[in-house]
């Protein structure tokens, strides 16, 4: 037995069931441990921002941590900007990253690099294994760490030598330390405020797509306060018969609106709201300055026991269906193709219980008001604003919930970041239909610029905002990954492209011209 053999048996025997890979001549030992086992489920990602990206989406909708393979310091590098994403989203990833072996690091290869600076700079936890009798108790410990404070990203670094030297047996990874909570102070202190006119419960992680929604639902209603959601979460349930829940604003003059005079903002899960970037004469974060903010439980906290040990001290109201959102889907929309209509139609023929992941980035604001109309569904943000999120997210999604409708809404600027996907969607047969907005540019950069008070646009912003000259073709793009496709540019093509996909399984693109 060799130290990679004891890191697969470790992965397994703590019930790390998916390896997300895109290995080197480093990890080549591995690999051929994970050959020996094939209850290891493992999916190659052509590119490692899709490997990380997929490791994401599969946290956020099983719980469960997923095993990465990253090829040294440049391979960790590619997928560093969804782990950032995944990192912002609590999601627990086991980032297994190779090396040079340990004797080959005082010569100048070519592939040598910085493995911990650059898995520091994202990572909450980080080892190099010293020895190979040592890769099975840093393994065990790794999955732990990813597993701890609501999930984590740990990454462990293993020297090629450390693969194949001698090695004795597996560990078990111990159970995640049990989570922090408020002090009964804390706690009575946050229902105090609660029950003052204008107060503002604001929730996120598990609350926003279990029945712990329910509880905060009763909290608020027996304290008289709004119940609220940051923008950009990880997953939160939407939809006919989702908790009614008020959700914050992309822009921070609307959540400053939103906010205004609030008598104290208790959050729980979540930390303080913040603009998405500084604007000239806008504040940094959106609350009223006479607003008293009592953070009373963060994500890394124990939020289940948080709102438990809440209601146990204002309370919990009866529910009525005045606190839920009734079933009211749009009528199939005819003719001239918008977004606003788009979202309308996804809304109408999507079937219950779907996964929408929602990188539309300018898109996502025009389908917002016909996903609400939907039937229940959970919704994946791209809650680290690193584009490139969405197409592996969906990878992860699909692989964590195959019995599941996936749809994946996509801007064609951001889509062409991890366009890779699509060919893993194909090959592992995955049920995903992606939907691309094609506006043929960064709109979002378009806003972000007047935003900015930049008016007038010349030849040379025009040319870093656009995707032109050449077109982007989504449907050769997505055709050449394996990947069914057609392009449309009014409702009833878009209406048959959709319901279609709907009604078929695997992996399926429409490219929506807007």
């Amino acid at each position: 037995m060799n130290g990679a053999e004891t890191l697969v048996q470790t992965l397994l025997a703590s019930g790390v069931r998916v390896c997300f890979a895109n290995p080197g001549t480093s990890e080549m030992h591995f690999v051929a441990a994970l050959d020996r086992h094939p209850e290891m489920r493992c999916i190659l990602c052509l590119f490692e921002g899709g490997v990380s990206g997929a490791a994401d989406g599969y946290y956020r909708m099983s719980g469960q941590v997923a095993a990465t393979l990253l090829h040294l310091a440049p391979g960790f590098g590619n997928a560093f900007a969804n782990l950032h994403n995944a990192r912002k989203a609590q999601s627990g990833v086991l980032n297994i990253m190779g090396d040079h072996a340990d004797y080959h690091l005082r010569f100048e290869a070519p592939l040598k690099g910085d493995t911990v600076g650059v898995a520091q700079a994202v990572s909450h936890w980080t080892r190099v294994c010293s020895s190979a009798e040592k890769v099975a108790s840093d393994a065990a410990e790794a999955v732990q760490a990813a597993r701890a404070k609501g999930g984590q990203i740990a990454t462990l670094i293993l020297p090629a030598n450390t693969a194949w030297e001698e090695a004795s047996g597996l560990a078990v990874a111990a159970p995640a330390p049990a989570l922090r909570r408020p002090s009964p102070g804390e706690v009575r202190a946050a229902a105090h405020a609660l029950r003052q006119p204008g107060a503002i419960l604001m929730i996120d992680g598990p609350a926003l797509f279990t029945d712990l929604g329910l509880l905060a639902k009763r909290i608020a209603k027996s304290c008289g306060a709004r119940l609220m959601q940051p923008f950009f979460v990880s997953r939160f349930r939407r939809g006919a018969g989702s908790v009614l829940i008020e959700r914050m604003a992309y822009r921070i003059e609307d959540n400053i609106r939103l906010l205004a005079g609030a008598s104290s903002l208790v959050l729980c899960g979540t930390a303080r709201p913040a603009g998405f970037f500084a604007y000239p004469g806008l504040p940094s974060t959106p609350d009223d300055p006479q607003t008293r903010l009592i953070e009373l439980c963060s994500r890394d906290m124990d939020i289940e026991g948080t709102l438990r040990a809440l209601a146990e001290e204002v309370g919990e109201a009866e529910l009525g269906p005045e606190d839920f959102v009734p079933l009211d889907l749009p009528t199939l929309p005819q003719g001239e193709l918008t977004v606003t209509r788009v979202g309308e139609a996804i809304a109408a023929l999507m079937p219950e219980n779907a996964v929408v992941v929602d990188e539309g980035i300018s898109a996502s604001y025009y389908l917002a008001p016909g996903l609400k109309r939907a039937r229940g569904h959970d919704a994946l943000t791209i809650t680290g604003g690193s584009i490139g999120f969405g197409l592996p997210n969906a990878v992860g999604a699909a692989v964590a919930c195959p019995d599941r409708k996936v749809v994946v809404l996509e801007g064609d600027g951001s889509g062409m970041y991890t366009l890779q996907s699509l060919w893993t969607m194909a090959r592992e047969g995955l049920d995903v239909t992606t939907v691309i907005f094609a506006n043929r540019g960064y709109q979002i950069l378009r806003d972000e610029l007047a935003a900015m008070g930049v008016n007038e646009v010349g030849r040379n912003a025009r040319r870093m905002f656009d995707v032109e000259r050449p077109l982007l073709d989504w449907v050769a793009l997505a055709r050449g990954h394996g990947v069914q496709a057609v392009r449309v540019d009014d409702m009833g093509a878009f209406n048959a492209a959709f319901a279609a996909a709907m009604g078929q399984r695997g992996p399926r693109l429409i490219e929506v011209v807007c």
